[in-house]
């Protein structure tokens, strides 16, 4: 038994170093390369991010259009009605209480 463990040890003892080396290699630290390949990365990732914001500037206004299309279907008592259940949605949402003379000169809702 001893034996077979000190055999493991001597392979893991000569196969580590092997393992330790494998991170170098060409791709490593851009700035240690020539000063092309960075500038060539750089180029790239400002092409990729003026293309990825002209992207989302397009899918916002897709967005924008269909909003401002869903609410011409609507009627403006339609419209106004949704607008305050916005407003009380996002009143609750915020753990805010409604105004207290709108609370004291409510009906009040009387359980069954």
């Amino acid at each position: 038994m001893i034996r077979y463990l000190f055999k493991l040890f001597v392979c893991a003892l000569f196969l580590f170093p092997l393992s330790s080396t494998g991170q170098e290699g060409a791709g490593g630290n851009p700035s240690k390369t020539s000063g092309t390949a960075a500038v060539n990365t750089r180029a790239e990732r400002k092409k990729d991010r003026k293309k990825w914001k002209e992207q989302r500037r397009k899918e916002k206004l897709d967005r924008k259009v269909v909003k401002q299309h869903h609410k011409k279907l609507q009627t403006k008592k339609v419209r106004k009605r949704m607008k305050k259940d916005k407003r009380k949605a996002n009143r609750t949402n915020e753990n805010k209480r409604e105004f207290f003379l709108k609370r004291w000169f409510s009906k009040k809702q009387r359980g069954s």
